[in-house]
């Protein structure tokens, strides 16, 4: 089984170089946005830039490809301005999803400060429906991420995510998955850092969630301890997940299979390099030992 580990690369320049740097990085799957982060309006890459960026993928084997979407994006305000907003830029996140062929579209749910956790959720699933309209999506699969249920910040619990897929999967043709995100989880409360949590909260997800319904993971480790409600990634066994809880993580027979891709802070150079080398690493002598041990 290949292990797919990758990391968050920059359009900046051309789309293909996104894709260049995750190969000279050493990884097999990347994201991306397909955007400026902080703006409301984008264009849609041309089909030239999009062939290269396809050439660039195939040469590597990388896949799969995620986009992430834009930071200013809350399908679950309470405030209806924001709401349309947030609704035209999900549907041009969604199109530029499309036309760049990305396997995946990561999303937080949103924030719902000012109105129920219930009306957070249906503005929520109204807002990917309305999104969705119309669309032919293909391949593409829209992602749910945990987050790290700081203020009223929706999705920091499985049971949150399962509804939202559950009745959003009604309104709409878009198929739903979700990201787990390791920082998150440990900073919402499920303890990762040790055997004992990682395997109950493994449970867990395939109880509520379904872990087929997992797609992709964000390895970041966290500067925030067990239910902070931190948002704040840290370098792999540097924060409160610690070497042996990845090592854990990477190599859990159900989870294995996912891919892996870091969103870890680059304060220097060399940084998202060395990141990515520790989660092969990683890997490297978890296949070792269990070699040894048969």
């Amino acid at each position: 089984m290949i292990v797919r580990l990758g990391i968050h690369t920059s359009i900046a320049g051309a789309l293909e170089r996104s894709a260049l740097k995750a190969a000279e990085l050493g990884a097999n799957t990347f994201q991306i946005f397909s955007s400026s982060p902080r703006q409301w309006k984008a264009s849609v890459p041309t089909p030239s830039a999009i062939k290269l960026l396809q050439r660039v993928r195939d040469q590597h084997d990388l896949t799969p490809l995620v986009i992430h979407d834009n930071y200013l994006i809350n399908l679950a305000s309470a405030h209806e301005g924001v709401r349309a907003l947030s609704i035209e830029a999900f549907r041009g996140e969604l199109a530029r999803a499309i036309a760049i062929g990305a396997e995946y579209l990561v999303a937080h749910p949103g924030n719902y400060k000012g109105q129920t956790i219930e009306q957070g959720i249906f503005h929520f699933i109204e807002g990917v429906s309305a999104a969705a309209n119309g669309l032919e999506c293909g391949k593409l699969m829209l992602l749910l991420e945990n987050t790290v249920g700081a203020g009223a910040q929706l999705g920091s619990r499985f049971e949150e995510l399962h509804v939202i897929r559950e009745y959003a999967s009604k309104m709409t043709d878009l198929p739903i998955g979700f990201c787990l995100d390791t920082c998150h989880l440990l900073a919402s409360g499920y303890d990762v850092a040790n055997e004992a949590g990682l395997k109950e909260t493994v449970a867990e997800v395939d109880r509520i969630l379904g872990l087929d319904h997992v797609k992709v993971m964000h390895a970041n480790d966290s500067k925030g301890a067990l239910g902070s409600h931190m948002d704040r990634h840290e370098n792999i066994g540097e924060g409160y997940i610690g070497l042996d809880g990845f090592r854990r993580i990477l190599t859990h027979p159900r989870l294995r299979s996912k891919a892996f891709i870091l969103e870890t802070p680059v304060e220097k150079d060399g940084d998202d390099r060395r990141n990515l080398d520790t989660l092969k690493e990683l890997c490297r002598k978890s296949r070792t030992t269990t070699t040894k041990s048969s």
